[in-house]
């Protein structure tokens, strides 16, 4: 904190120039010394609460970096969750493929087995 020097002695020369007693202006010198400390002391208690205030907002750089490594984890997690999607997907796909061949391979057994007695009845 900048200290405020308050020249007393002078402010005391300066009432004595101007009809005050030495020892009105030395009272007067005292309470104007004591107020101005009072009110130093007030506004530095007031900066320090503004200034912890506002610091308990400020991200550091070592919080920058804590917030960069949790979102690459994060990054890291959810391609990882993307590749197994993708590997549940492939086995799903290969799974209807291989059911709908099957489906397709007998009813073209079965559209077989009817064109062969349909075409018996006709004497082929």
């Amino acid at each position: 904190m900048t200290s405020i020097t308050f020249d007393s002695l002078g402010y005391v020369k300066k009432l004595e120039a101007a009809g005050f007693t030495r020892q009105q202006a030395e009272a007067q010198a005292d309470a104007l010394r004591e107020q101005t400390e009072a009110q130093a002391a007030a506004l530095q208690k007031a900066l320090d609460r503004y200034d912890e205030a506002s610091r308990k907002d400020l991200a550091t750089r070592g919080d920058l970096q804590d917030v960069r490594t949790e979102l690459k984890q994060d990054i890291q997690d959810v391609r990882l969750e993307m590749k197994s999607m993708e590997m549940r997907l492939l086995k799903w796909q290969i799974g209807l493929a291989a059911a709908i061949g099957s489906f397709m391979l007998a009813g073209f057994g079965t559209l077989a087995a009817v064109m062969a007695k349909g075409f018996g009845w006709l004497g082929f």
